[in-house]
């Protein structure tokens, strides 16, 4: 009897270890995967906006390079960087004692011919009386025709010697207007008004404008500046002229200047580079190359207070479209496009479960959609899966 209880108790025990064994088994391997989980946005209100990012420089509206013509020490400089010039002001002097020499000698050079001229008229009236009295010797058969014809061809030469000093005298004036030119160009004016913005050539040195106008100064405009927007080969077809247009500053991030896109360049900067390069070797032939391509995007805006200096760096915005107090969601909820338009957005109900609803939209900047129909405010959007997490081993 108790060997039939022993018998009994360790078929029992077997069975509930094996029992254990399968429901740990099952446990393991065969239990139901946790539940997915998914990134929730609200559908809100707000403003969009969807522009162009692009990086400029701030320059002056117009810059001019104030050179010389004229060579030789520069006696005098009369304004200093940072000095407000009129255009005409004179702004510098070069020693001009080689110019007025030379406007001296031109001079000489014209009173010269002209004193030959008014000896010759007086020569030219001495042969007129001399042939007027041959002829009429020659009509009375008082003289031979032999000095009737020295007398015609003494008038002649006479004439043609005073249209020769006419045409030397012509020359000699335009050699004076070269001169007193010349001398003029000692006197150096600026050609704008605007602000000394460089002070090239220091008082003292001496410039040689034989082969190249040496810079003086450089004045420029700053009343009003050009901001050249380097825009992608990416974004450049869809920007045009007229669009509206804002940027900061890095000395400002929060302040914002706006302005209007004036103007974009048809061809980069590297076709000028490259035509300059031809220029100066004789070589036409061109480099492929894998550099990113950007187009130039002019506009204009106002500096009064002149807070915005020439060589700045500027974060440009190119406003494509916006939008104030729409219904938006993140650009990320917006599933497979149809053959409507329209795009599928899975919905969260108020069970946690999800519906997938047709949405019509409008601005898209990539981070944020404009919802035009099909969700309201309030709602939520999956706007990300989540991978499951898997229990750890031993859990």
């Amino acid at each position: 009897m108790k060997k039939s209880r022993s018998k009994f108790k360790r078929y029992s025990l077997i069975a509930v270890l094996l029992l254990l064994a399968v429901i740990g088994a099952r446990a393991a391997f065969f239990s139901a995967p946790p539940p997915a989980t998914f990134a929730v946005a609200e559908v809100t209100r707000a403003d969009l906006e969807d522009s162009v990012l692009a990086s400029g420089t701030i320059d002056a509206i117009e810059r001019v390079s104030v050179g010389a013509q004229a060579t030789g020490q520069l006696k005098s400089l009369k304004v200093a960087l940072g000095d407000r010039v009129k255009k005409g002001q004179l702004v510098a002097e070069i020693d001009d004692m080689t110019q007025q020499n030379e406007l001296r000698n031109a001079e000489a050079a014209l009173q010269t011919r002209r004193a030959e001229r008014a000896a010759k008229v007086a020569v030219l009236k001495q042969a007129e009386l001399a042939f007027r009295r041959q002829r009429q010797m020659l009509a009375a058969d008082a003289s031979s025709r032999e000095a009737y014809e020295n007398a015609e061809a003494t008038l002649g030469v006479t004439r043609a010697e005073i249209a020769s000093l006419d045409a030397q005298i012509a020359q000699a004036e335009i050699q004076v207007d070269t001169a007193r030119v010349n001398l003029g160009y000692t006197r150096i004016v600026s050609p704008i008004d605007g602000m000394v913005v460089a002070v090239v050539t220091k008082e003292g040195q001496t410039v040689n404008a034989i082969q190249s106008a040496p810079t003086i100064i450089k004045v420029a405009q700053v009343d009003t500046m050009t901001v050249k927007a380097q825009i992608s080969e990416a974004d450049v077809t869809r920007v045009k002229p007229g669009l509206p247009v804002y940027f900061t500053i890095l000395g400002e991030p929060d302040q914002r200047y706006r302005a209007e896109l004036r103007a974009v360049e048809p061809a980069p900067d590297s076709v000028q580079k490259d035509d300059a390069t031809a220029n100066l070797t004789g070589s036409t032939s061109g480099s492929s190359t894998t550099a990113a391509v950007y187009y130039n995007g002019l506009f204009d805006v106002p500096n009064p207070d002149e807070k915005l200096r020439i060589s700045m760096t500027a974060q440009v915005f190119i406003v494509l479209g916006e939008a104030k107090g729409t219904v938006v969601v993140p650009s990320s909820a917006l599933g497979k496009r149809g053959e409507d338009g329209r795009y599928a957005v899975r919905v969260v109900l108020k069970d946690n479960k999800t519906e997938t609803r047709q949405v019509r939209i409008g601005m898209n900047n990539n981070v944020q959609a404009q919802v035009l129909e099909g969700l309201e405010v309030g709602e939520r959007v999956v706007s990300a899966d989540a991978a499951p997490v898997a229990a750890a081993p031993g859990a």
